[in-house]
Parts: C-alpha cells; sequence; structure tokens
C-alpha cells in the first residue's frame, strides 16, 4: 500500500452495548475507524486511539475480512483473510489494554491461521505466510503500516 491510497473494509464491532457495523481503513501509515460517532486513529489496529475526545476501546471484539490476492505457480486467485481482534479491559488512563488478534487465510479450500497473536497485525500475517506452500505469495503489498 501506497501512502496515497487507502483501503477500507466492512466488519463489526461488539461490545457489552452490543453490536454495530463498521467500516476499517488503512492508508499510509495509519488504520482508522468510527465507533458509535468517535474517530479511531493507530498505526495498526490493535493500537487504536480516539482522535481527540472520545472513548478507549477496551473489552470488545471486531471483526472483518480483507479480500486478498494468492500467487502460486504464476496463477492468481482470490482468498480472504478473516480478522479478529479482541481488546481486553483497559484503565482509563492506562495503556492499551490486552490486545488478541486472530488471522485466518481462506484459500484454495484450505484454511491457514496464525494462532492468537498479542503483537501486530503484519506479525500475525508473518505466520500466516511461514504456513503456505513453497512458491506461494500474498498480495503484492503491505496492508498496515505501509512505509
Amino acid at each position: 500500500m501506497t501512502a496515497e491510497s487507502t483501503d477500507s473494509w466492512a466488519g463489526w464491532y461488539r461490545d457489552r452495548l452490543g453490536a454495530e457495523a463498521i467500516t476499517l481503513s488503512a492508508g499510509g501509515q495509519h488504520v482508522r475507524t468510527h465507533i458509535r460517532g468517535v474517530e479511531y486513529e493507530g498505526a495498526d489496529f490493535a493500537v487504536l486511539e480516539a482522535v481527540g475526545a472520545g472513548g478507549l476501546l477496551t473489552s470488545c471484539v471486531m471483526e472483518w475480512d480483507i479480500p486478498l490476492p494468492v500467487s502460486s505457480a504464476g496463477a492468481v486467485q482470490q482468498a480472504t483473510l478473516s480478522c479478529l481482534l479482541t481488546l481486553g479491559e483497559r484503565a482509563a488512563e492506562g495503556p492499551v489494554g490486552r490486545a488478541e488478534l486472530s488471522l485466518t487465510l481462506h484459500c484454495g479450500g484450505a484454511a491457514y491461521a496464525s494462532g492468537i497473536a498479542g503483537g501486530g497485525f503484519e506479525e500475525a500475517l508473518g505466520r500466516i505466510r511461514r504456513q503456505l506452500p513453497d512458491g506461494t505469495e500474498l498480495g503484492d503489498r503491505p496492508l498496515v503500516g505501509a512505509s
């Protein structure tokens, strides 16, 4: 992803107050979303913070799917990267609560899972890349935190 492009994905946000449809977008160095009228932004999905006044993302779950081209042996096929981010309890002035990110790539009838990763998106995606058959590549650009 270049600094000039932005990708967007539909998803769901759930917490103790209920569920709502959201759109997550990534462009340049930031990920963004709006939840209940508050804009959130961060360098990665797991570190989204309110822009200006707004609530903390705590004790919640976000889910979204990312369509992703996968190439192997000169052929490109469309795959789906299913993303599940769980954010734990957090004190009002404390650091980001526990973040658990789970990615699953659905491709060619197989599923490749990252397991639960406490790190960032690219780290979890790296776990999936290491499981793919030799010569198989995901897309042609980073999805988050592009330089």
